[in-house]
């Protein structure tokens, strides 16, 4: 290619860039409406009528930020530890029990009617969605839509788009007000449609079943849920246990389930060092930092939670929580880490911190993005500390104080 050609190129292309990003962008949305229009047989099939479809897909525009949520690979792991000191602190213990003496009444009935006890309700609230602060403002037919025609699992998303169809069709939920999480998510206590249209309940009476505008309706179908998958009631979801020196981890998992009086013969005591409970109810052995970690030995009702969302993370968050709001202690051993984890209050802490410092991490709401976990990369970086993986622990949070 001639020098002269070589210079031009760049500015020639710089000119031509948002032209072809539009004509690239029409091409998206034309290509998003023929697969809505190819998906209308499919949909008549999956009961959602004729009407109905036309009415929600005409002119709905894709929304590709979805697909870039769809394909996003974490750039941190999140530690148990940081999962945890955020999901089970003093805000959301205390928010739970004033939202138990609040919704007393209709968790007292959702017992009686499903046999799970309100503690557990309502860490399952606490957890999904802040006791209804974080719902998701994405509009769900156009994230589902979206999803159903391009990127991954297309045939999964298209399963829920019918069914969020049907949900509107029939009336229990406006269009206008059905959004939820850029996968589909949606309400208190975050039900995929297809979850909701098996599981949800009426619980207010008012003849519909709503999990956005109903607490009531969340919260009984939530016990609805949990009954479904097998809870037991009256029992306890586990317990935090003590190891014997030199144990085999080896025999550990959820799954990987004896007896209790078979945990009990290998030395596997209750924290504070009591026996196990006696019995052979079938116990899994959950070591979720390893053996040199926190140990519970889980039961049934701790694979109720998680057949809710299946991340043993996830179900331990929604267990202790559950405890804490029975005024039961919280956990007793320590995570085996040096810089444990922070409450949303500290992280806020942290990032008022960095503010003052200059750093440009936009709203201080105690949540962790890519901005704040820059910011702390960069003072972990100055201040020579031993790492610099951009966690919002205890260290940083420390050294931030100390320093002006």
């Amino acid at each position: 290619m001639p020098a002269s050609r070589c210079r031009l190129a760049p500015f020639v292309l710089a000119l031509a860039l948002p032209a072809l990003a539009h004509a690239q962008d029409t091409s998206s949305q034309d290509d998003f409406a023929r697969c809505l229009a190819g998906l209308a047989p499919k949909a008549a099939q999956a009961r959602v009528q004729a009407d109905t479809y036309q009415r929600y897909t005409r002119g709905l525009v894709a929304d590709t930020t979805v697909i870039d949520s769809l394909n996003k690979q974490p750039e941190f792991v999140i530690p148990v530890w940081d999962y945890l000191s955020a999901l089970v602190d003093q805000e959301r213990i205390d928010d739970g029990k004033a939202r138990l003496k609040q919704w007393s009444a209709v968790l007292e009935r959702a017992q009686r009617t499903y046999g799970v006890d309100p503690a557990t309700v309502v860490a399952v609230w606490g957890v999904e969605s802040n006791y209804g602060q974080q719902f998701g403002q994405k509009p769900l037919l156009q994230s589902l839509g979206t999803l159903s025609c391009m990127g991954r699992r297309q045939e999964y998303f298209r399963g829920e788009f019918f069914a969020a169809l049907r949900i509107v069709q029939s009336g229990d939920i406006g269009a206008d007000e059905f959004k939820g999480s850029w996968a589909g998510a949606f309400g208190h206590t975050q039900f995929m449609p297809s979850t909701f249209e098996r599981v949800a309940v009426d619980f207010d009476g008012d003849g519909h079943r709503d999990l956005i505008a109903s607490v009531p309706d969340a919260l009984g179908s939530t016990a609805h849920y949990l009954q479904m998958s097998h809870w037991q009631a009256g029992q306890p979801w586990g317990y935090e246990v003590k190891l014997p020196a030199a144990f085999d981890s080896k025999i550990s998992g959820r799954t990987a389930k004896r007896p209790l009086s078979y945990w009990s013969a290998q030395g596997v005591r209750l924290v504070n060092g009591s026996p196990l409970p006696g019995g052979d109810e079938p116990a899994g052995l959950v070591l979720p930092a390893g053996a040199q970690g926190p140990a519970f030995l889980t039961l049934r009702n701790f694979d109720a939670i998680y057949a809710y969302n299946a991340s043993i993370n996830y179900t331990l968050a929604i267990a202790l929580l559950s405890d804490r709001l029975r005024s039961q202690p919280g956990l007793v051993a320590a995570w085996p880490t040096d810089d444990p984890g922070t409450s949303r209050a500290e992280r806020r802490e942290i990032q008022q911190l960095l503010l003052a410092r200059g750093y440009d991490i936009g709203t201080v709401d105690g949540m962790v993005g890519d901005k704040t976990r820059q910011a702390i990369q960069e003072e972990q970086r100055k201040r020579g500390l031993p790492v610099d993986d951009g966690r919002p622990g205890q260290r940083i949070l420390k050294a931030l104080r100390q320093s002006p």
